[in-house]
This record gives structure tokens, C-alpha cells and sequence, in this order.
């Protein structure tokens, strides 16, 4: 899909998922982005987290995974976060874009475009 076929910068998303370890979080970041799944992924942490898990109240240490993609490539994502993460029931979260630097939009569509031998299955 061609930029210009993006009439709304609303066609671009973040999608955020927290895991357990460091190295989980960079080995799922980059499969992600080797995959064209989303242009680029942040790995931020530790992080605390404070939850419900069967029925107590749990604490831990996490690590944050930022992806910049599009709408139209969320479903794939998302089975590619679900096949990577470790926990049974993953945090997978999508915020819309409402507004961005048209620049940087255009370079996240154009990263996430399939290159003919530059893209490996998940």
C-alpha cells in the first residue's frame, strides 16, 4: 500500500505488549520488524507491574514493547506477538494514531511494505 492510499494519519497504530524477561522482549522485537510486521519496535524496562492473576494480586517485573505499524497490518501482528510470548494470556494493546509527522508516517509505511526476499516467516 502506497502512502497515498493512507487518507487518515488514523491508518497508523502503536501496539504495545509487556513480557517477562529482557531478552524475550528484543527476540520478539526483532522477529517483529525482521518480518515487516511493523516499521520499528521500542523494548523499554524494567518496568513494574502490579495484577490480577488467578485470583491474587501479583507483582513483577516486565519490559515494554512498542510497534509502529498499520491498521491493516494488526491481525498479523498480533498472531505473531501471540506465537512469540511466553504468557498465556498476553497483554496485546492498539492505540490509533490521531496525529504524527506525515514524514515519519510515510517511513513507517514504507518499512512495513513486503521486499521480495527481505522478509521472513514467523
Amino acid at each position: 500500500m502506497h502512502y497515498s492510499e493512507y487518507a487518515n494519519m488514523s491508518d497508523f497504530i502503536e501496539v504495545t505488549t509487556t513480557v517477562s524477561t529482557e531478552e524475550e522482549a528484543y527476540k520478539m522485537t526483532r522477529s517483529i520488524v525482521e518480518n515487516r510486521l511493523a516499521a520499528c519496535g521500542q523494548v523499554i524496562g524494567p518496568i513494574a507491574s502490579i495484577y490480577w492473576w488467578q485470583g491474587s494480586i501479583e507483582k513483577g517485573k516486565e519490559w515494554l514493547c512498542v510497534f509502529k505499524t498499520s491498521k491493516d497490518s494488526y491481525d498479523r501482528l498480533e498472531k505473531a506477538i501471540k506465537d512469540l510470548h511466553s504468557y498465556k494470556v498476553p497483554q496485546i494493546l492498539s492505540f490509533e494514531i490521531r496525529e504524527g509527522y506525515k514524514d515519519y508516517l510515510k517511513w513507517v509505511n514504507s518499512s512495513i511494505k513486503v521486499k521480495k526476499g527481505k522478509s521472513k516467516e514467523v
